[in-house]
């Protein structure tokens, strides 16, 4: 039977959950997810457990938060006086928003917390800081 290795692409169906059984995401009623092993396509905890798997095969993989989105980086929080922010812009915490660096380059962030005079604006992935468990099943494998 032909099992994975670094440089094929693949097909896997697979579920996410959080340390509290929340689904953060899934492939449920989707196509399956299609990614090159090794090539940094994915987080890295999941892609270095695929190689060696065969279709059909499935696991069950935790990635520490150190290979999937890396810890919380307080600096990546930032607060910005509320005035500077257009009136028409939501600002309930948990939003997503987005803001151009002065290179040009568009930076996800949610808003984090909102008083009288400022919003703090977290650049951090929602994921980051978190262990996440990943139910997978191999559906496919294209050598390379």
């Amino acid at each position: 039977m032909t099992q994975v290795k670094a440089g094929d692409t693949v097909s896997i169906h697979y579920t996410g959950t959080l340390a509290d059984g929340e689904t953060f995401d899934s492939s449920a009623g989707r196509e399956p997810l299609e990614f090159a092993v090794g090539a940094g396509q994915i987080i890295p905890g999941l892609d270095q457990a695929i190689p060696g798997m065969a279709v059909g095969d499935k696991k069950v993989v935790v990635v520490p938060a150190d290979q999937a989105y890396g810890q919380m980086d307080p600096n990546a929080r930032q607060a910005v006086p509320r005035s500077e922010i257009p009136a028409e812009i939501p600002l309930e915490p948990g939003t997503q928003l987005q803001m151009q660096t002065p290179t040009g380059q568009v930076v996800p962030v949610m808003v984090a917390e909102v008083t009288d005079t400022e919003v703090t604006l977290d650049a951090n992935h929602p994921l980051a800081g978190k262990d996440l468990t990943f139910a997978i099943e191999l559906v496919e494998i294209k050598a390379a």
